[in-house]
């Protein structure tokens, strides 16, 4: 009989347990990818990350062709679909057993057991966290704060490093796999490695090269000092474990520094883990709901001119204006500009944070629910954070600390190049760039009154 590896965010032959686990214990394998156009047009999925995926799928199929095994992409339409395209797929086939990663949000959750219920033999194995679901607070509950949960996941990988597994050695004759096929409007995404050789490279430049220096250097958007991971990791090109690895063999010991530069990246790599933990035992933020529930109250005005111009740049605030022109541009934001665009538009612009959720779920290369999702809740204060609601940025002093001298800024408001690094932040009276439109010391008083209002 044969086996079926159902890939779904894991998109990569290297350290996929799924795909090892059927290679050991079968003498036929097959890959298989579930394509939901339909599901993708409800969610508006970014161009570039539909052309994004569609070149990590026929890099994928380029793999597993490599040792032998064919990869079907096959067309199933709508998310709650799956199932039945799946069981038509095994019957035709004739696959005794489907192997697959656990995914954690309901939808997926859902689907997954609609695939057992319907007679699919479904085995499922975690892949996609470096710190398991089961981890938990001393009275067993989930963890809400990003600290001690943190810490309690450096302390189980230091006992139980994971290790990461080989590519599955060839089984047959190389096979010419069909590359995967449109599936919708698509934008150029070539910027971004989707070859699991190139993202491996890479991680490798990274963590030889700038993880020293991460902590130092990592919140200044005119310098190349970032990974620029988050898009492989989103799809599973990398696997978090590959990446806990390359940084421990290239860093050594520093990596349990949450001090160190390679310690802050490390701490990255949990916030991931983080929100995704959150996401599971906490589904209400799943359904678009906010994780302290007291702040739904807040009536959020919802200007649609304000919410025009943050999207389109044209706010009058140069940090955010950049900010918001890198994503339009090249479908991704350095992750500082993230914090500083988010809380812009909830603080200072006073649109509810799910607006902004959603636009960069629209146009994000490296777009991933749990970490948007916990992100944005993080800025507009409505989320796990233990900061409290009047921690609000400044968008004129946040682009004087972390760009000072206007590179990055420049790069994307042409407008201001002949401006001096003194009076970039502060522009007045240009014909060409727009007055702030609103006055942020102002604005903030409304938000604090906002806040405090439904927290009496």
């Amino acid at each position: 009989m044969t086996a079926a590896v159902w890939f779904r965010n894991d998109l990569r032959s290297l350290d996929h347990r799924a795909l090892s686990a059927a290679c050991a214990n079968h003498r036929e394998v097959r890959g298989v990818y579930l394509l939901c156009p339909e599901q993708l047009n409800e969610h508006i999925i970014a161009p570039i990350r539909r052309h994004y995926l569609r070149r990590a799928l026929d890099d994928l199929g380029r793999q597993l062709g490599e040792i032998g095994i064919v990869f079907d992409v096959i067309d199933a339409g709508h998310f709650r679909d799956a199932a039945d395209h799946l069981s038509e797929y095994c019957r035709e086939h004739k696959i005794d057993t489907v192997y697959a990663h656990n995914e954690w949000l309901l939808d997926e959750i859902r689907r997954d057991k609609d695939c057992i219920a319907n007679g699919i033999p479904l085995t499922l194995l975690d892949d996609s966290l470096l710190s398991p679901l089961t981890i938990a607070k001393g009275d067993g509950g989930p963890y809400k704060v990003f600290t001690p949960f943190s810490r309690r996941c450096r302390d189980h990988l230091a006992a139980n490093f994971p290790t990461c597994l080989r590519r599955p050695q060839r089984r047959a004759k190389a096979v010419q796999n069909a590359p995967c096929p449109s599936f919708g409007p698509e934008r150029d995404s070539d910027a971004w490695p989707a070859s699991q050789d190139a993202a491996l490279e890479q991680l490798r430049d990274f963590c030889a090269e700038r993880a020293e220096d991460y902590r130092a250097a990592r919140d200044f958007p005119g310098l190349d000092n970032t990974s620029r991971l988050s898009a492989a990791l989103s799809l599973g090109i990398l696997s978090p474990r590959q990446c806990l690895a390359r940084l421990q063999q290239e860093c050594g010991e520093a990596i349990w520094d949450s001090n160190s530069g390679a310690g802050t990246w490390l701490n990255e790599l949990l916030w991931r883990e983080f929100y995704r933990h959150v996401a599971y035992h906490f589904p209400k933020v799943v359904r678009g709901r906010a994780f302290q529930a007291y702040t739904e109250r807040i009536p959020w005005p919802n200007d649609q001119a304000l919410f025009k111009a943050w999207q389109d740049g044209r706010t009058g605030y140069p940090i955010v204006d950049a900010a918001m022109r890198q994503l339009n541009t090249t479908g991704w934001m350095h992750n500082r500009l993230r914090m500083i665009a988010a809380s812009f538009l909830c603080k200072d612009l006073h649109i509810d944070w799910r607006w902004g959720e959603r636009y960069f779920l629209e146009n994000l290369i490296d777009a991933d629910f749990c970490s948007n999702n916990g992100g944005w809740q993080w800025a507009a204060s409505t989320g796990t954070d233990a900061a409290p609601y009047f921690r609000i940025f400044n968008p004129t002093t946040q682009g004087q600390r972390f760009d000072p001298e206007g590179e990055f800024i420049k790069r994307y408001i042409p407008e201001l190049k002949n401006l001096a690094a003194k009076a970039l932040h502060q522009p007045r009276e240009l014909s060409n760039y727009p007055a702030p439109i609103v006055d942020h010391q102002k604005v903030r008083h409304i938000t604090l009154a906002l806040f405090k209002d439904v927290r009496d």
